[in-house]
């Protein structure tokens, strides 16, 4: 791990920022860290820093819920890997989040030694599960078969589905990505008919849902 690096550590806790940035540290040299304590931050950060290499996602910061950002983040910059961060560390959370696109997945509990090994691993281009983890198949169908419906969406859709679980209309999502809202619309028809619901709400319920194992029936 060289000064050239660049990481984003988005955790809301700056205590526990500050833990990252000194696992991070390696031989004397640090890399270039840029630091975000909520989801809006985060991505303005991700959208500021394109060349990063490496993102840090807590899950829980204010602005996100749950797995779902990780889809949210990952439209962002599809090639820039990602290591969820979070104290929910159950195999079923972890597994979740390496089956929605993270690279990595570190428990808060984790010792520097553990951050450390997780970092190099994922920025040599592998993929890090802390050991232990019982990697079985996902337990509930439904889910398995709305993850794998996600993995389909292109950057831009999932660009969009984020959008939508924030509330934002047509108009405002168009301004944000820079299209017409002709095309968003489009996009949002290809969103629905690919998760299978019939509208924006019962899309971001799934997307909602999709970290709590809880998929249930939609309104």
């Amino acid at each position: 791990m060289g000064p050239g690096l660049k990481i984003i550590i988005a955790d809301d806790h700056p205590l526990f920022r500050g833990a990252l940035k000194e696992a991070l540290k390696a031989n004397g040299n640090e890399a270039n860290i840029v630091e975000t304590g909520d989801f809006d931050s985060t991505k303005k950060a991700i959208g500021d820093n394109p060349e990063a290499d490496l993102i840090l996602l807590d899950l829980a910061m204010p602005g996100v819920t749950g797995l779902s950002g990780i889809v949210s983040v990952q439209a962002l910059q599809p090639s820039v890997p990602i290591v969820v961060i979070s104290a929910t560390d159950d195999a079923l959370t972890i597994n979740r989040a390496i089956e929605l696109g993270a690279s990595g997945f570190i428990s808060k509990s984790a010792t520097l030694e553990e951050i450390r090994k997780a970092v190099d691993v994922v920025l040599g281009g592998g993929v890090y599960i802390p050991e232990g983890t019982d990697t079985g198949t996902e337990n509930d169908p439904e889910i398995s078969k709305l993850i794998k419906s996600i993995r389909t969406l292109t950057p831009q859709q999932a660009r969009v589905l984020g959008m939508l679980a924030e509330g934002l209309l047509n108009k405002q999502i168009a301004y944000e990505i820079g299209v017409s809202e002709a095309t968003v619309k489009a996009h949002v028809s290809a969103v629905l008919q690919k998760l299978e619901v019939d509208s924006r709400t019962q899309a971001v319920i799934r997307l909602s849902k999709i970290g709590t194992g809880q998929l249930g029936q939609l309104p």
